[in-house]
């Protein structure tokens, strides 16, 4: 029966920190191949921009998302309109994960894409390949690992969301009830069977993620 009750947020916190992953992994590597090596007030000011998030506090973030999603947001009523909805549901989750765990998988694409030789780079335009082949074809590549990384760390926390999910997605049992959410839940309630074994699957899961990533820079750095 415990196992039972476990499994939605289990299975919920696995999708939505996938989809997040992805979406930052896309948004993250897109912005820091933007900013990376640039020195200019513009780019200092966005690159300050998609670190934020990482410091401010979770409750926050959800908060500016209400502004900007909920039904009378700055893009909530066109939304509505198209037939999205964010609030109360899991893509609000994963939204609000996206925000959250952008700026590790920024940062970490970043110095990985500034840490590239130069001088490949210029070799392969030197031969002619236009600039997404020299991105995808010699840049990329050579900073993979260490985005992968990045991705994985951001994947651990994106399981651990909490604040921001909380107060985009609610916490609706059989909806929007993540780990986190279900932790909490269990807790309050007095239920410390069931708080104690989601904790240990998140742990779990997450010492798991943690491993493999610093497995991954380990043979970067070999």
């Amino acid at each position: 029966m415990l196992q039972e009750i476990s499994l939605f947020p289990v299975l919920l916190s696995l999708k939505v920190a996938s989809f997040s992953t992805l979406a930052a992994l896309v948004l993250g590597v897109g912005a820091a191949r933007l900013l990376a090596r640039k020195r200019s007030a513009a780019s200092s000011v966005l690159d300050v921009l998609c670190t934020l998030p990482m410091v401010l506090p979770p409750t926050v973030l959800g908060y500016y998302l209400i502004l900007l999603f909920g039904r009378s947001g700055l893009l909530g009523p066109a939304m509505q309109s198209m037939g999205l909805q964010l609030m109360f549901s899991w893509q609000g989750a994963v939204t609000a994960a996206t925000v959250v765990i952008f700026p590790l998988v920024y940062r970490s694409a970043r110095a990985a894409l500034e840490q590239v030789d130069v001088s490949l780079e210029q070799a392969a335009r030197t031969l002619g390949a236009p600039e997404w082949k020299v991105f995808f074809y010699v840049t990329l590549p050579l900073a993979s690992r260490s985005i992968l990384s990045g991705a994985m760390l951001a994947f651990a926390r994106g399981m651990g969301e909490f604040g921001a999910t909380l107060m985009i997605a609610g916490n609706i049992p059989g909806k929007t009830k993540t780990l986190a959410l279900a932790i909490y839940d269990a807790f309050q309630a007095g239920n410390d069977e069931l708080a104690s074994m989601l904790v240990l699957v998140t742990s779990a899961i997450c010492a798991t993620i943690l491993v493999a990533a610093e497995r991954l820079l380990g043979r970067r750095h070999a």
